[in-house]
């Protein structure tokens, strides 16, 4: 048994912990629990616990069913809601998942991450990530807004305020709700750096400070967990939906993401163009290039399309710039004497992203650039958005698919995609958006019947 093992062993005993919570992921980015006593822990580090891989979305055939899920020790946080008021307390920890003979599960939304991280690790890279995630609040339930989903009608949900950008109201109910949220976080260990009201009402922003991405992508998981549970608490309910108001900003994850070599930010060369080194430059073309087929991963769902194409500073076409929020990389304005902080922001993925799969695909698309040295056309300083199509051709900036269909044609050719998740997750990937994209496609809206009932 390994020290971190021990470690928490004896912090099981000392913190009278009653349940252990082992989490881990499904393909989409669902949360997945299952609870064990103490007396277990033990046996669960050496030989995992079974379970049926295939009730699991996209993470096993019937066929190969049997799964085994082992805790990371390095994840482990006493949960701060549970065990209160003097009650015995809760643990978590993330698992990895294995196939019966110990190997990685190749279906396992960590292991794929795991596995893009080693490959960056063999060329001396390791990947840092910062997410800045957007989510709104609303009152009552989301049965208030959906109905029984048959015959009840579907009403707008109703945010818990009419504020607005950087907005402070003393005693409101969001800033209430981001000190409360942020105080459970650093319970658990997760470094909060900002947080704040955005555009749209009931919309806020909380951005979690950088790590390696294994890292990051655990806390992701997390925080969607925390806010989830202090809106409970607080009697209102989050949601990461991408676009969950026709005229309001979505909630996206821009991702801040840098190479290290060792100490040494692989990013960073002074005295070149915005401080960005060859390595960097690369990296932005590896982006833009693979942007067409990586959508369906960093926006899967048939609503993260409204986002992508609502405005609101949401990145609809395939451009980079220099402190330039209109395209989907921005390069943020260097910090002179502060080389660790040359980056790059990846504007397109949302907050109902599945974190391990769309850091995953993002590195691939980055080291392919770097690898091939593929060039970088100048960046744009104007607003993408109000350029005219002659502009955009002359300038060669494309754009990102316009919905999940258009997203799942550009995905399905994808060898980067394809190598990165995996022969059988790709698979499952495109069948589950496909089958998403037929019952989609089979509504008759009420955007159909207000325009066409009566006049047709």
């Amino acid at each position: 048994m390994d020290r971190q093992q021990e470690f928490v062993l004896r912090s099981i005993e000392e913190r009278d912990i009653r349940f252990v919570r082992l989490w881990f992921s499904d393909v989409l980015g669902g949360l997945k629990s299952v609870a064990i006593a103490p007396a277990e822990l033990e046996g669960a580090f050496s030989e995992g616990i079974g379970f049926d891989g295939s009730s699991i979305e996209g993470l096993a055939r019937r066929s190969e069913a049997d799964m085994i899920a082992r805790p990371d020790p390095s994840t482990f946080q006493v949960l701060p809601w549970r065990g209160d008021g003097g009650s015995a307390g809760t643990a978590r920890m993330f698992c990895d998942v294995l196939t019966p003979d110990g190997e990685p599960a190749l279906a396992d939304s960590r292991n794929v991450l795991k596995r893009t991280l080693s490959r960056a690790a063999e060329k001396g890279f390791t990947f840092y990530t910062h997410p800045e995630i957007e989510f709104y609040l609303f009152r009552g339930t989301p049965a208030d807004s959906v109905g029984d989903g048959r015959t009840d009608p579907v009403h707008p949900p109703v945010p818990v305020d009419t504020m607005g950008y950087f907005d402070h109201v003393a005693g409101g109910a969001t800033h209430d709700f981001r000190r409360a949220a942020i105080a459970m976080l650093e319970a658990m260990g997760i470094s909060v750096e900002f947080s704040h009201h955005e555009a749209g009402p009931g919309q806020n922003e909380i951005d979690l400070r950088y790590a390696d991405a294994l890292t990051t992508a655990d806390n992701v998981m997390t925080f969607r967990t925390v806010v989830k549970e202090v809106a409970l608490q607080q009697g209102v309910y989050a949601s990461f939906m991408p676009k969950p108001l026709a005229d309001q900003p979505g909630s996206g994850m821009h991702t801040h993401l840098s190479l290290f070599e060792g100490d040494r930010n692989a990013f960073h060369e002074p005295g070149a163009k915005y401080e960005l080194s060859a390595t960097a430059r690369h990296f932005i073309a590896g982006l833009l290039r693979h942007a067409p087929e990586t959508t369906l991963i960093t926006s899967q769902f048939v609503n993260s399309y409204k986002r992508l194409w609502g405005g609101s500073e949401a990145p609809s076409d395939i451009a980079w710039g220099h402190n330039n929020r209109s395209g989907l990389v921005r390069v943020p304005m260097y910090k002179p004497g502060k080389a660790q902080s040359a980056r790059v922001e990846h504007r397109g993925i949302d907050a109902a992203a599945n974190p391990y799969l769309a850091y995953a695909v993002l590195l691939a698309a980055g080291l392919k650039g770097v690898e091939e040295e593929y060039p970088l056309a100048e960046g744009v300083d104007e607003d993408v958005a109000l350029l005219s199509g002659a502009e955009r051709r002359a300038m060669g900036i494309g754009q990102l698919p316009a919905s999940l269909d258009h997203a799942i044609s550009l995905t399905e050719g994808s060898e980067l995609v394809a190598e990165t998740l995996g022969e059988s997750m790709f698979e499952h990937v495109l069948r589950n958006k496909r089958a998403e994209w037929v019952d989609y496609r089979a509504q008759v809206t009420p955007f159909e019947l207000r325009r066409f009932l009566s006049w047709l």
